[in-house]
Protein backbone atom coordinates (compact mmCIF):
# COMPACT_ATOMS: atom_id res chain seq x y z
CA UNK A 1 0.00 0.00 0.00
CA UNK A 2 1.44 3.39 -1.04
CA UNK A 3 1.54 6.79 0.63
CA UNK A 4 -1.59 8.15 -1.11
CA UNK A 5 -3.60 5.20 0.22
CA UNK A 6 -2.27 5.86 3.70
CA UNK A 7 -3.36 9.49 3.43
CA UNK A 8 -6.85 8.52 2.26
CA UNK A 9 -7.26 6.18 5.20
CA UNK A 10 -6.16 8.79 7.69
CA UNK A 11 -8.07 11.70 6.17
CA UNK A 12 -11.32 9.79 6.54
CA UNK A 13 -11.30 10.57 10.23
CA UNK A 14 -10.62 13.93 11.84
CA UNK A 15 -9.17 13.26 15.29
CA UNK A 16 -9.52 16.59 17.09
CA UNK A 17 -11.69 16.20 20.16
CA UNK A 18 -14.19 18.63 21.61
CA UNK A 19 -12.81 19.67 24.97
CA UNK A 20 -15.82 21.44 26.48
CA UNK A 21 -15.69 19.20 29.55
CA UNK A 22 -11.99 19.86 30.15
CA UNK A 23 -10.63 22.63 32.36
CA UNK A 24 -8.23 24.57 30.12
CA UNK A 25 -5.84 27.18 31.45
CA UNK A 26 -3.54 29.19 29.16
CA UNK A 27 -0.25 30.29 30.74
CA UNK A 28 1.58 33.11 28.99
CA UNK A 29 3.59 35.14 31.47
CA UNK A 30 5.27 38.49 31.03
CA UNK A 31 8.49 37.00 29.65
CA UNK A 32 6.87 34.29 27.53
CA UNK A 33 7.21 34.05 23.75
CA UNK A 34 4.42 33.26 21.30
CA UNK A 35 5.90 32.92 17.79
CA UNK A 36 2.99 33.51 15.38
CA UNK A 37 3.03 34.57 11.74
CA UNK A 38 1.23 37.92 11.58
CA UNK A 39 0.34 38.08 7.89
CA UNK A 40 0.13 36.08 4.69
CA UNK A 41 -1.18 32.57 4.16
CA UNK A 42 0.59 31.40 7.34
CA UNK A 43 -1.18 34.01 9.49
CA UNK A 44 -1.92 32.77 13.02
CA UNK A 45 0.25 29.66 12.53
CA UNK A 46 3.26 29.12 14.76
CA UNK A 47 6.86 29.21 13.58
CA UNK A 48 10.35 28.46 14.88
CA UNK A 49 12.46 31.19 16.43
CA UNK A 50 15.33 30.69 13.99
CA UNK A 51 13.92 29.97 10.55
CA UNK A 52 15.73 29.62 7.25
CA UNK A 53 18.72 27.64 6.00
CA UNK A 54 20.90 26.02 8.65
CA UNK A 55 24.59 25.33 8.95
CA UNK A 56 25.72 22.62 11.34
CA UNK A 57 28.97 22.67 13.31
CA UNK A 58 29.72 18.96 12.80
CA UNK A 59 28.46 16.40 10.28
CA UNK A 60 29.44 12.75 10.07
CA UNK A 61 29.97 11.92 6.39
CA UNK A 62 31.64 8.49 6.23
CA UNK A 63 31.61 5.34 8.35
CA UNK A 64 28.98 6.84 10.64
CA UNK A 65 27.54 3.56 11.94
CA UNK A 66 30.42 1.32 12.98
CA UNK A 67 29.68 -1.66 15.18
CA UNK A 68 30.22 -1.09 18.88
CA UNK A 69 31.24 -3.85 21.30
CA UNK A 70 28.66 -2.74 23.88
CA UNK A 71 25.67 -2.73 21.48
CA UNK A 72 24.64 -6.38 21.30
CA UNK A 73 22.22 -7.09 18.45
CA UNK A 74 20.31 -10.09 17.10
CA UNK A 75 20.81 -8.83 13.55
CA UNK A 76 22.65 -5.82 12.13
CA UNK A 77 21.75 -2.89 14.42
CA UNK A 78 18.31 -4.45 15.11
CA UNK A 79 16.84 -5.87 18.33
CA UNK A 80 19.74 -4.64 20.41
CA UNK A 81 20.74 -4.19 24.03
CA UNK A 82 23.33 -1.80 25.35
CA UNK A 83 25.41 -3.90 27.71
CA UNK A 84 28.27 -2.20 29.53
CA UNK A 85 29.34 -0.93 32.90
CA UNK A 86 28.64 2.79 32.77
CA UNK A 87 30.14 5.52 34.87
CA UNK A 88 27.30 6.95 36.93
CA UNK A 89 28.23 10.61 37.43
CA UNK A 90 26.62 10.47 40.93
CA UNK A 91 25.43 14.03 40.74
CA UNK A 92 23.31 13.61 43.90
CA UNK A 93 20.50 15.61 42.35
CA UNK A 94 17.69 13.34 43.53
CA UNK A 95 16.09 12.66 40.13
CA UNK A 96 15.00 9.11 39.23
CA UNK A 97 14.66 8.66 35.46
CA UNK A 98 13.04 5.69 33.74
CA UNK A 99 12.98 5.44 29.97
CA UNK A 100 9.68 4.09 28.68
CA UNK A 101 10.90 3.97 25.08
CA UNK A 102 10.97 6.41 22.16
CA UNK A 103 10.37 9.82 23.83
CA UNK A 104 8.58 8.56 26.95
CA UNK A 105 10.08 9.08 30.42
CA UNK A 106 8.84 8.67 33.98
CA UNK A 107 10.60 11.11 36.31
CA UNK A 108 10.54 11.16 40.10
CA UNK A 109 11.72 14.56 41.24
CA UNK A 110 13.92 15.21 44.29
CA UNK A 111 10.82 16.15 46.33
CA UNK A 112 8.91 13.07 45.20
CA UNK A 113 6.59 14.33 42.44
CA UNK A 114 6.00 11.92 39.56
CA UNK A 115 5.92 13.43 36.07
CA UNK A 116 5.76 11.81 32.64
CA UNK A 117 7.03 13.09 29.30
CA UNK A 118 5.35 12.06 26.00
CA UNK A 119 3.88 8.71 27.04
CA UNK A 120 2.81 6.45 24.16
CA UNK A 121 2.10 2.88 25.18
CA UNK A 122 1.88 0.98 21.91
CA UNK A 123 1.10 2.21 18.41
CA UNK A 124 -0.45 5.35 16.96
CA UNK A 125 -4.04 6.39 17.61
CA UNK A 126 -6.60 4.83 15.29
CA UNK A 127 -6.95 4.94 12.32
CA UNK A 128 -3.31 5.87 11.76
CA UNK A 129 -2.08 2.76 13.55
CA UNK A 130 -3.75 0.44 11.02
CA UNK A 131 -2.90 2.65 8.04
CA UNK A 132 0.76 2.78 9.04
CA UNK A 133 0.93 -0.98 9.42
CA UNK A 134 -0.76 -1.61 6.07
CA UNK A 135 1.36 0.94 4.24
CA UNK A 136 4.76 0.04 5.65
CA UNK A 137 4.37 -3.46 7.05
CA UNK A 138 5.88 -2.18 10.29
CA UNK A 139 4.22 -2.20 13.68
CA UNK A 140 5.94 -0.81 16.73
CA UNK A 141 6.83 -3.14 19.58
CA UNK A 142 5.29 -1.85 22.83
CA UNK A 143 7.69 0.01 25.06
CA UNK A 144 7.85 -0.09 28.83
CA UNK A 145 4.72 1.19 30.53
CA UNK A 146 3.49 2.43 33.88
CA UNK A 147 2.12 0.01 36.47
CA UNK A 148 -1.32 0.61 37.94
CA UNK A 149 0.26 2.04 41.10
CA UNK A 150 2.51 4.33 39.08
CA UNK A 151 -0.44 5.57 37.05
CA UNK A 152 -2.28 6.39 40.26
CA UNK A 153 0.70 8.40 41.51
CA UNK A 154 1.36 10.54 38.42
CA UNK A 155 1.20 14.24 39.29
CA UNK A 156 1.77 15.71 35.83
CA UNK A 157 1.93 14.62 32.19
CA UNK A 158 3.83 16.83 29.75
CA UNK A 159 3.53 16.63 25.98
CA UNK A 160 6.03 18.19 23.60
CA UNK A 161 3.74 18.31 20.53
CA UNK A 162 0.82 16.58 18.83
CA UNK A 163 2.61 14.16 16.49
CA UNK A 164 1.28 10.63 16.88
CA UNK A 165 4.49 9.15 18.25
CA UNK A 166 4.42 11.64 21.15
CA UNK A 167 0.71 12.02 21.92
CA UNK A 168 -1.80 9.16 22.09
CA UNK A 169 -5.36 9.84 23.25
CA UNK A 170 -6.13 6.25 24.19
CA UNK A 171 -3.26 6.38 26.69
CA UNK A 172 -4.75 9.51 28.26
CA UNK A 173 -7.93 7.58 28.91
CA UNK A 174 -5.85 5.04 30.85
CA UNK A 175 -3.84 7.68 32.71
CA UNK A 176 -7.08 9.38 33.75
CA UNK A 177 -8.09 12.79 35.05
CA UNK A 178 -6.08 12.89 38.30
CA UNK A 179 -2.80 14.32 36.88
CA UNK A 180 -2.33 17.81 35.60
CA UNK A 181 -1.68 17.88 31.84
CA UNK A 182 0.79 20.42 30.43
CA UNK A 183 0.89 21.07 26.70
CA UNK A 184 1.99 23.64 24.10
CA UNK A 185 -0.33 26.45 23.06
CA UNK A 186 -3.32 25.34 20.99
CA UNK A 187 -3.01 21.66 21.82
CA UNK A 188 -5.87 21.27 24.30
CA UNK A 189 -8.52 20.70 21.63
CA UNK A 190 -6.75 17.45 20.68
CA UNK A 191 -7.33 15.90 24.12
CA UNK A 192 -10.20 13.52 24.91
CA UNK A 193 -13.20 15.20 26.46
CA UNK A 194 -12.72 13.56 29.86
CA UNK A 195 -12.78 16.24 32.55
CA UNK A 196 -9.04 16.87 32.33
CA UNK A 197 -7.07 19.70 33.90
CA UNK A 198 -4.98 21.06 31.00
CA UNK A 199 -2.51 23.94 31.01
CA UNK A 200 -1.41 25.28 27.62
CA UNK A 201 1.95 27.03 27.92
CA UNK A 202 3.81 29.54 25.76
CA UNK A 203 7.58 29.40 25.38
CA UNK A 204 9.32 30.62 28.54
CA UNK A 205 6.09 30.51 30.52
CA UNK A 206 6.31 28.69 33.85
CA UNK A 207 4.03 27.05 36.39
CA UNK A 208 4.44 25.22 39.69
CA UNK A 209 3.34 21.96 41.26
CA UNK A 210 4.18 22.37 44.95
CA UNK A 211 7.91 23.25 44.96
CA UNK A 212 8.50 21.96 41.41
CA UNK A 213 8.81 24.70 38.79
CA UNK A 214 8.03 23.66 35.22
CA UNK A 215 9.24 25.84 32.34
CA UNK A 216 7.92 25.53 28.78
CA UNK A 217 10.83 26.10 26.40
CA UNK A 218 11.37 26.53 22.66
CA UNK A 219 12.06 23.64 20.30
CA UNK A 220 12.83 23.75 16.56
CA UNK A 221 10.15 21.55 15.03
CA UNK A 222 6.61 21.69 13.62
CA UNK A 223 3.16 20.25 14.36
CA UNK A 224 0.46 18.37 12.48
CA UNK A 225 -2.13 15.78 13.35
CA UNK A 226 -4.60 14.91 10.63
CA UNK A 227 -2.61 13.68 7.62
CA UNK A 228 0.74 11.94 7.87
CA UNK A 229 3.46 11.87 6.87
CA UNK A 230 3.61 14.79 4.40
CA UNK A 231 0.14 16.26 3.76
CA UNK A 232 -1.33 18.44 6.50
CA UNK A 233 -4.44 20.53 6.86
CA UNK A 234 -3.63 21.62 10.42
CA UNK A 235 0.08 22.26 9.95
CA UNK A 236 1.51 24.36 12.81
CA UNK A 237 -1.79 25.44 14.33
CA UNK A 238 -0.47 24.08 17.66
CA UNK A 239 2.88 24.97 19.20
CA UNK A 240 5.74 22.54 20.05
CA UNK A 241 7.73 22.69 23.30
CA UNK A 242 10.71 21.50 25.23
CA UNK A 243 10.41 21.32 29.04
CA UNK A 244 12.62 22.17 31.99
CA UNK A 245 12.03 20.84 35.51
CA UNK A 246 13.58 22.94 38.26
CA UNK A 247 13.61 22.02 41.94
CA UNK A 248 15.91 23.16 44.74
CA UNK A 249 18.29 24.63 42.17
CA UNK A 250 18.53 21.31 40.24
CA UNK A 251 17.44 21.08 36.60
CA UNK A 252 16.29 18.44 34.13
CA UNK A 253 15.73 19.35 30.47
CA UNK A 254 13.58 17.39 28.00
CA UNK A 255 14.26 18.75 24.53
CA UNK A 256 11.21 17.30 22.74
CA UNK A 257 11.47 16.64 19.03
CA UNK A 258 13.76 19.35 17.72
CA UNK A 259 16.34 20.26 15.16
CA UNK A 260 19.54 22.09 16.01
CA UNK A 261 19.28 25.87 16.23
CA UNK A 262 20.36 28.84 18.34
CA UNK A 263 17.53 28.16 20.82
CA UNK A 264 19.84 25.83 22.77
CA UNK A 265 22.25 28.70 23.46
CA UNK A 266 19.26 30.85 24.46
CA UNK A 267 18.14 28.26 26.99
CA UNK A 268 21.59 28.05 28.55
CA UNK A 269 21.80 31.85 28.64
CA UNK A 270 18.45 32.07 30.44
CA UNK A 271 18.79 29.15 32.86
CA UNK A 272 22.52 28.49 33.20
CA UNK A 273 24.16 25.09 32.93
CA UNK A 274 21.69 22.18 32.85
CA UNK A 275 22.18 19.20 35.14
CA UNK A 276 20.39 16.45 33.16
CA UNK A 277 19.60 16.66 29.43
CA UNK A 278 17.22 14.20 27.77
CA UNK A 279 18.14 14.61 24.11
CA UNK A 280 16.68 13.17 20.87
CA UNK A 281 19.16 11.52 18.50
CA UNK A 282 16.96 9.79 15.89
CA UNK A 283 14.59 10.34 12.93
CA UNK A 284 17.06 12.64 11.16
CA UNK A 285 17.85 10.51 8.11
CA UNK A 286 16.02 10.19 4.80
CA UNK A 287 17.44 9.40 1.36
CA UNK A 288 14.62 11.40 -0.24
CA UNK A 289 14.74 14.54 1.92
CA UNK A 290 17.76 14.65 4.22
CA UNK A 291 17.71 18.42 4.68
CA UNK A 292 14.07 18.42 5.74
CA UNK A 293 14.56 15.62 8.25
CA UNK A 294 17.63 17.15 9.84
CA UNK A 295 16.03 20.59 9.93
CA UNK A 296 13.54 19.35 12.53
CA UNK A 297 15.44 16.41 14.13
CA UNK A 298 18.89 16.51 15.68
CA UNK A 299 21.45 14.06 14.38
CA UNK A 300 23.52 12.43 17.13
CA UNK A 301 26.29 14.95 16.51
CA UNK A 302 23.77 17.82 16.60
CA UNK A 303 22.53 16.52 19.96
CA UNK A 304 26.10 16.39 21.27
CA UNK A 305 26.71 19.95 20.08
CA UNK A 306 23.49 21.10 21.77
CA UNK A 307 24.41 19.30 25.00
CA UNK A 308 27.77 21.07 24.95
CA UNK A 309 26.06 24.42 24.46
CA UNK A 310 23.65 23.65 27.32
CA UNK A 311 26.67 22.62 29.43
CA UNK A 312 24.85 19.43 30.43
CA UNK A 313 26.36 17.51 33.34
CA UNK A 314 24.99 14.31 31.80
CA UNK A 315 23.15 13.56 28.53
CA UNK A 316 20.64 10.72 28.23
CA UNK A 317 19.73 10.05 24.58
CA UNK A 318 16.35 8.87 23.31
CA UNK A 319 14.54 8.07 20.06
CA UNK A 320 16.47 4.92 19.15
CA UNK A 321 15.57 1.51 20.58
CA UNK A 322 13.54 -1.64 20.12
CA UNK A 323 10.26 0.20 20.68
CA UNK A 324 11.04 3.14 18.39
CA UNK A 325 9.13 3.76 15.15
CA UNK A 326 12.37 4.08 13.12
CA UNK A 327 10.87 7.00 11.20
CA UNK A 328 13.71 8.25 9.03
CA UNK A 329 16.21 5.95 10.74
CA UNK A 330 18.21 3.19 9.07
CA UNK A 331 17.65 0.67 11.88
CA UNK A 332 16.41 0.62 15.46
CA UNK A 333 19.90 1.32 16.85
CA UNK A 334 21.68 3.12 14.01
CA UNK A 335 21.32 6.43 15.84
CA UNK A 336 22.91 5.00 18.99
CA UNK A 337 25.85 3.59 17.01
CA UNK A 338 26.36 6.97 15.38
CA UNK A 339 26.13 8.72 18.77
CA UNK A 340 28.80 6.51 20.34
CA UNK A 341 31.02 6.98 17.29
CA UNK A 342 30.62 10.77 17.19
CA UNK A 343 30.99 11.19 20.96
CA UNK A 344 34.50 9.77 20.56
CA UNK A 345 35.23 11.55 17.26
CA UNK A 346 34.17 14.94 18.63
CA UNK A 347 36.00 14.33 21.93
CA UNK A 348 32.82 15.45 23.65
CA UNK A 349 33.21 16.43 27.30
CA UNK A 350 29.53 15.75 28.06
CA UNK A 351 29.11 12.39 29.85
CA UNK A 352 26.62 9.97 28.26
CA UNK A 353 24.37 7.55 30.09
CA UNK A 354 22.76 4.98 27.79
CA UNK A 355 19.48 3.36 28.79
CA UNK A 356 17.59 0.38 27.38
CA UNK A 357 13.81 0.61 27.45
CA UNK A 358 12.49 0.13 30.98
CA UNK A 359 15.77 0.91 32.74
CA UNK A 360 16.09 3.47 35.53
CA UNK A 361 18.97 5.69 36.59
CA UNK A 362 19.18 7.78 39.78
CA UNK A 363 21.15 11.00 39.36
Amino acid sequence: MKLHTLCLLVSSSFLAACSTNNNINVIAGQDSVTPIHESGERKDRYHNLYMGEKTYPVTCETDCYPKHPNVICETTAENCTYNAEQLNPHLNLGFNIRWLGHAGFLIRTPSGQHVVFDPVKEQFDSPVDLAFKLASGFYRKPGDWLSKTELENVDAVMYSHIHYDHFNKSDIEEIGSKPRYLAPLGMADNFPNAGLNISEMAWYAKTKIDDLTIHALPAHHFSSRILVPFIYEDNDKDLWNGWLLEQNGKTLFFAGDTGYSKHFKDIQHNYGSIDICLMPIASYYSEDSPKWYRYVHTTPEDALTAAQELNCKVMIPWGYGNSSWKMGDRTSHSALLRLLHMHKTMKSSVPLYILNEGETIKL
